[in-house]
Protein backbone atom coordinates (compact mmCIF):
# COMPACT_ATOMS: atom_id res chain seq x y z
CA UNK A 1 0.00 0.00 0.00
CA UNK A 2 1.57 3.30 -1.08
CA UNK A 3 1.41 5.65 1.89
CA UNK A 4 2.18 9.28 2.53
CA UNK A 5 3.13 10.11 6.11
CA UNK A 6 2.71 13.63 7.46
CA UNK A 7 1.65 15.82 10.35
CA UNK A 8 -2.06 16.42 10.87
CA UNK A 9 -3.65 19.84 10.79
CA UNK A 10 -6.84 21.11 12.40
CA UNK A 11 -8.58 20.53 9.07
CA UNK A 12 -7.96 16.77 9.53
CA UNK A 13 -9.63 16.54 12.96
CA UNK A 14 -13.05 15.32 11.84
CA UNK A 15 -11.56 12.53 9.69
CA UNK A 16 -9.20 11.53 12.51
CA UNK A 17 -12.19 11.30 14.86
CA UNK A 18 -14.05 9.16 12.30
CA UNK A 19 -11.13 6.76 11.89
CA UNK A 20 -10.62 6.42 15.64
CA UNK A 21 -14.37 5.83 16.09
CA UNK A 22 -14.50 3.21 13.30
CA UNK A 23 -11.52 1.42 14.85
CA UNK A 24 -13.23 1.50 18.27
CA UNK A 25 -16.45 0.14 16.73
CA UNK A 26 -14.55 -2.70 15.03
CA UNK A 27 -12.86 -3.67 18.32
CA UNK A 28 -16.20 -3.56 20.13
CA UNK A 29 -17.84 -5.77 17.49
CA UNK A 30 -15.00 -8.29 17.69
CA UNK A 31 -14.25 -8.28 21.44
CA UNK A 32 -17.32 -6.77 23.07
CA UNK A 33 -17.54 -3.49 24.96
CA UNK A 34 -14.57 -2.18 26.90
CA UNK A 35 -12.49 0.94 27.38
CA UNK A 36 -11.62 0.71 23.68
CA UNK A 37 -15.28 1.31 22.80
CA UNK A 38 -15.32 5.06 23.38
CA UNK A 39 -15.87 6.98 20.13
CA UNK A 40 -13.65 9.96 19.36
CA UNK A 41 -14.97 13.45 18.71
CA UNK A 42 -13.65 16.23 16.53
CA UNK A 43 -13.55 18.50 19.57
CA UNK A 44 -11.46 15.96 21.49
CA UNK A 45 -9.05 15.54 18.58
CA UNK A 46 -8.65 19.30 18.23
CA UNK A 47 -7.99 19.62 21.97
CA UNK A 48 -5.34 16.89 21.87
CA UNK A 49 -3.65 18.53 18.89
CA UNK A 50 -2.94 21.60 20.99
CA UNK A 51 -0.56 19.62 23.18
CA UNK A 52 0.85 16.98 20.85
CA UNK A 53 2.03 16.14 17.39
CA UNK A 54 -0.50 14.06 15.47
CA UNK A 55 0.80 11.95 12.60
CA UNK A 56 -1.19 10.70 9.63
CA UNK A 57 -0.89 7.92 7.09
CA UNK A 58 -2.67 8.64 3.81
CA UNK A 59 -3.40 6.36 0.90
CA UNK A 60 -4.50 8.10 -2.31
CA UNK A 61 -5.11 11.31 -0.32
CA UNK A 62 -7.42 9.53 2.15
CA UNK A 63 -6.40 9.34 5.80
CA UNK A 64 -6.16 5.68 6.77
CA UNK A 65 -4.27 5.86 10.07
CA UNK A 66 -3.17 8.17 12.85
CA UNK A 67 -1.29 8.36 16.11
CA UNK A 68 -0.38 11.06 18.60
CA UNK A 69 3.01 11.84 20.16
CA UNK A 70 2.96 13.94 23.31
CA UNK A 71 5.62 15.10 25.72
CA UNK A 72 3.10 15.23 28.56
CA UNK A 73 2.67 11.92 30.38
CA UNK A 74 -0.81 10.37 30.15
CA UNK A 75 -2.55 9.75 33.49
CA UNK A 76 -2.39 5.97 33.26
CA UNK A 77 1.39 5.89 32.82
CA UNK A 78 3.52 5.33 35.92
CA UNK A 79 7.08 6.39 35.01
CA UNK A 80 8.51 4.12 37.69
CA UNK A 81 8.16 1.15 35.32
CA UNK A 82 10.25 2.69 32.55
CA UNK A 83 13.97 3.15 31.96
CA UNK A 84 15.25 6.42 33.41
CA UNK A 85 15.91 8.80 30.49
CA UNK A 86 16.25 12.56 30.13
CA UNK A 87 13.39 12.98 27.66
CA UNK A 88 10.53 10.65 26.82
CA UNK A 89 7.47 11.04 24.65
CA UNK A 90 4.22 9.12 24.78
CA UNK A 91 2.46 7.41 21.91
CA UNK A 92 -1.33 7.50 22.27
CA UNK A 93 -4.51 7.39 20.20
CA UNK A 94 -3.17 5.12 17.48
CA UNK A 95 -5.84 3.95 15.08
CA UNK A 96 -5.95 2.44 11.62
CA UNK A 97 -9.14 2.44 9.58
CA UNK A 98 -10.47 -1.15 9.76
CA UNK A 99 -10.52 -1.34 5.93
CA UNK A 100 -6.76 -0.58 5.87
CA UNK A 101 -5.66 -2.84 8.71
CA UNK A 102 -3.08 -5.59 8.15
CA UNK A 103 -1.64 -3.72 5.16
CA UNK A 104 1.38 -2.09 6.82
CA UNK A 105 -0.27 1.18 7.84
CA UNK A 106 0.35 0.76 11.57
CA UNK A 107 3.97 -0.26 11.04
CA UNK A 108 4.55 2.71 8.70
CA UNK A 109 3.11 5.06 11.35
CA UNK A 110 5.37 3.58 14.04
CA UNK A 111 8.43 3.87 11.79
CA UNK A 112 7.54 7.50 11.05
CA UNK A 113 7.01 8.18 14.76
CA UNK A 114 10.51 6.83 15.44
CA UNK A 115 11.99 9.25 12.89
CA UNK A 116 10.01 12.15 14.36
CA UNK A 117 11.15 11.20 17.87
CA UNK A 118 14.80 11.16 16.88
CA UNK A 119 14.45 14.68 15.47
CA UNK A 120 12.47 15.92 18.50
CA UNK A 121 14.95 14.84 20.18
CA UNK A 122 13.91 12.33 22.82
CA UNK A 123 15.46 9.22 24.32
CA UNK A 124 12.43 6.91 24.37
CA UNK A 125 8.85 6.41 23.27
CA UNK A 126 6.49 5.05 25.91
CA UNK A 127 2.96 3.73 25.63
CA UNK A 128 0.36 1.55 27.22
CA UNK A 129 -1.83 -1.08 25.61
CA UNK A 130 -4.88 -2.91 26.91
CA UNK A 131 -3.99 -6.23 28.50
CA UNK A 132 -6.98 -7.85 26.81
CA UNK A 133 -7.70 -9.57 23.51
CA UNK A 134 -8.57 -6.12 22.08
CA UNK A 135 -5.13 -4.79 23.04
CA UNK A 136 -2.34 -4.17 20.54
CA UNK A 137 0.54 -5.41 22.68
CA UNK A 138 1.68 -8.07 20.21
CA UNK A 139 1.78 -5.42 17.47
CA UNK A 140 3.97 -3.09 19.56
CA UNK A 141 6.30 -5.97 20.42
CA UNK A 142 6.69 -6.75 16.70
CA UNK A 143 7.58 -3.09 16.16
CA UNK A 144 10.46 -3.38 18.63
CA UNK A 145 8.83 -2.07 21.80
CA UNK A 146 9.78 -3.85 25.01
CA UNK A 147 7.27 -4.73 27.70
CA UNK A 148 8.30 -3.06 30.96
CA UNK A 149 5.33 -3.69 33.24
CA UNK A 150 1.71 -4.60 33.79
CA UNK A 151 -0.72 -2.66 35.96
CA UNK A 152 -4.41 -2.19 36.57
CA UNK A 153 -5.44 1.43 36.19
CA UNK A 154 -9.02 2.28 37.20
CA UNK A 155 -10.03 -1.37 36.77
CA UNK A 156 -8.38 -1.52 33.32
CA UNK A 157 -5.47 -3.97 32.89
CA UNK A 158 -2.66 -2.34 30.94
CA UNK A 159 0.76 -3.33 29.63
CA UNK A 160 3.50 -0.71 29.48
CA UNK A 161 5.89 -0.69 26.52
CA UNK A 162 8.91 1.41 25.66
CA UNK A 163 11.35 1.79 22.83
CA UNK A 164 14.72 3.30 23.69
CA UNK A 165 16.12 5.38 20.86
CA UNK A 166 19.72 5.17 19.77
CA UNK A 167 21.62 8.41 20.01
Amino acid sequence: MGLTLSDATAADASVIAEIRSRAADALTQEFGPGHWSTPATEKGVLFSMRYARVLLAKHADHIVGTLRLASKKPWAIDPGYFTAVKRAIYLTDMAVDPAAQRKGVGRALIDHALLVARDWPVDSIRLDAYDAPAGAGAFYAKCGFREVGRIVYRKTPLIYYEKLLDR
